[in-house]
């Protein structure tokens, strides 16, 4: 980023100006973003739906990158920016870690991920944000964490879930019931896509998973083992068994009252 704001300024996102147009911009937008930790990781999971406007522009959008060995992004917001801020940070890491012969840590990566998004504020006033969110396995603390952000770059680190995106409201509010700090990996998977169901359930922007179209949630782990997406095959089979129960009880599972 350095290199581009000295040379070709004019390359990176934020600095890049609109034309003058009437009403709203309107682009592909990725919504919905989970996470949940467990002990000995953070589960990352996301949605496949794509929206412009009140049409959906993708069914089968990737939303979920490893940032590296140890870290992922979950994307919200304008799809292009996103995916373009997410390819920026992971060279930047992998340029770090080049030079100086180490990783950088967790905290350096999300801190460096808020300068970035702080940079696209020009953009995010104009309709065009990247909120996106940020979850890995510290290697120096042995367990998963997770960052969330606004468009002004602001970092608040989540402690046990978290969404973000158009669906989010619903999303927290299913895990907020769900989880617990003792879950399993499993469990872990299981909770972010029961959450991501509640959010596509009342959140137009947000896809379930679609049985007919094979398309299913990304969801990815990352323990001291490092980055892993669990195959079509995995996902597909938590995502049936949540529809198989689903049409026994529509609203999902019952938390206890006491």
């Amino acid at each position: 980023m350095d290199f581009l704001g000295e040379h070709a300024p004019g390359l990176l996102p934020g600095n890049r100006s609109l034309p003058p147009v009437q009403g709203a911009v309107e682009l592909p937008h990725g919504t919905t973003i989970v996470a949940a930790t467990f002990p000995g990781g953070v589960v990352l999971s996301g949605d496949r739906r794509a929206t412009m406007g009140n049409l959906i522009a993708q069914r089968d959008i990737e939303k979920v990158f490893p940032a590296d060995e140890y870290s992922a992004v979950g994307i919200a917001g304008t799809a292009g920016l996103a995916v373009e801020m997410v390819k920026l940070f992971q060279l930047e890491l992998e340029h770090y870690e080049k030079i100086e012969g180490a990783a950088l840590s967790l905290e350096g990566k999300a801190n460096r991920l808020s300068t970035m998004i702080r940079g696209n504020l020009g953009m995010a006033l104009q309709g065009l944000a990247v909120v996106p969110l940020f979850a890995g396995y510290d290697t120096d603390r042995e367990k998963g964490r997770i960052f969330s952000y606004d468009v002004t770059g602001g970092r608040s680190e989540e402690h046990g879930f978290a969404a973000t995106g158009s669906g989010s409201v619903f999303a927290r509010g299913s895990l907020k019931k769900l989880y617990r700090k003792d879950l399993t990996e499993q469990q872990a998977i299981t909770a972010v896509v029961q959450a991501l169901y509640d959010a596509a359930d009342d959140d137009s922007a947000t896809g379930g998973p679609d049985l007919a179209r094979q398309i299913y949630p990304i969801v990815t782990v990352i323990t001291d083992e490092g980055f892993r997406r669990l195959t079509e095959a995995e996902v597909s089979e938590v995502a049936r068994s949540v529809h198989e129960r689903r049409l026994e009880e529509p609203d999902g599972p019952r938390a206890s009252l006491l």
